[in-house]
This record gives structure tokens, sequence and C-alpha cells, in this order.
């Protein structure tokens, strides 16, 4: 968690410097060989309805996934605490809250636009932790809101996790054979627009925030809204 923060506020620290977009990625060790397309310049197709689920949000309370992945743009993406791998959960973190900071310099798009974490560590990610882990990001008052979700039991959070296609492994000691506490997963983050239909699925080679910025300028263009 502390690893997440410090490489937020790393990244704000030398913006002025360089591309904040290419700092995020270069500081996850992901080289981008490729320019983004404009918004609008290509269109997004339909992958598959985005699973529902059982969750908790940071109040302890139940709800049901299919409440976050409708109605707005929604990206989506699966993490844990206290994951320190900079190209895993560090580095969507990093991606998230400089969306949230750049869309949210454009009024028109308040209500439109919707950020997801959801844990798949629910022993240790409890709600409690994931308010702390969410800070000033996870203010209901933000105008483009990031909800903070995990699940009550590994009962709840497997049937998620096989909807979505996202392998999650258990670290072992090769000496001892014990687990350890760190998890292993491919880092993956769903792009869902309105009617719950995932439009695109990035992985670490494509988590560049210009380029999930401009695929989510484009849902909006398809919508009719002008940007400006």
């Amino acid at each position: 968690m502390l690893l997440s923060f410090a490489l937020a506020g790393a990244c704000a620290a030398n913006a002025a410097d360089t591309n904040p977009s290419q700092q995020i990625t270069e500081q996850a060790g992901v080289v981008m060989d490729f320019k983004p397309s404009p918004p609008g310049s290509y269109k997004l197709y339909d992958i598959k309805t985005a699973p529902d689920g059982k969750v908790l949000d940071i109040d302890g309370k139940a709800r049901s996934l299919s409440e976050f992945t409708g109605d707005k743009i929604t990206l989506l993406s699966f993490i844990y605490s206290s994951c320190a791998d900079p190209s895993g959960c560090p580095f969507a973190y990093l991606v998230f809250h400089n969306l949230q900071n750049r869309l949210e310099r454009h009024p028109e798009f308040k209500g439109s636009i919707r950020l997801v974490s959801l844990s798949f560590d629910p022993r240790r990610d409890t709600p409690e932790v994931l308010r702390l882990y969410a800070g000033d990001s996870g203010n209901a008052d933000r105008d483009v809101e990031w909800d903070f979700l995990t699940t009550a039991s590994l009962h709840d959070l497997i049937p998620v996790l096989d909807a979505y296609g996202q392998d999650v492994y258990i670290d072992v000691d090769p000496v001892t054979k014990k687990p350890l506490s760190t998890l292993s997963h491919v880092l993956k983050v769903f792009l869902i627009d309105r009617n719950h239909v995932i439009r695109e699925i990035y992985t670490t080679a494509y988590l560049s925030p210009d380029v999930v910025y401009n695929d989510i300028l484009t849902l909006l263009m398809e919508e009719g809204i002008k940007l400006p």
C-alpha cells in the first residue's frame, strides 16, 4: 500500500518534467513503442457482457458487482493492496490515479465515468483496509468516482475471477513449500460501457494512461457526448 502512494507522489512531483503517462509506464518497466490513435478514429467492439458477482463496498455493505459496471463508462481492475510488483497493482493504481485527475479537469464528464478496484485478497483486504488504501481517491464527492471493493469470502470471489478470466496463484516458498504472503497474477483491466458490455481488456503491455484515456473518450463520443 505504501509503495502505491509513494509511486503516486513521485509521479505528481515530476509531472512538469516529463509526460506523466510515459513516466508511469517507465516506472513500471513498460515500454510503449506506439503512439495512441486519436479518440474517435477507431471503434471498440463488444467483447462480452461484464459478469456479475457478490462484493462488499468499503462500508462493508453487500452489493452486486453489476451495480458498478453499468450506467457509466467503467474501468475495472483486480488488485490486492499488499502487492509490491511495480508492473502489477501499483502500476494499475498509478494509471487510475492519473486518469481520475485527468478526467476531472473536464466538468462535462462528471457522472459519466467510474473507476473500480476489486481485491482478490479478501482475507487481508477487508473493507476497512481498502478504505485506507483508497485514501482521498475513494471520496464519494469526487467528480470521477473510484470504488474499492472486496468480497466476503473466497467462495464469493472465485466465481468472479473465473468469469472475468483473472488467474491468481498463491506463491510458495521453493524450499519449505509453504504458502507465502504474496500472490501472482497477470494484470488485467477491463473497459466497460454503460450497458455492462466489456469493450476492451488491457494487460500491462497496453495499460498506458494515454491509451485508456483515448478509449474512454472514444466511448463518450460514441454516446454523442461532445469533447472539449
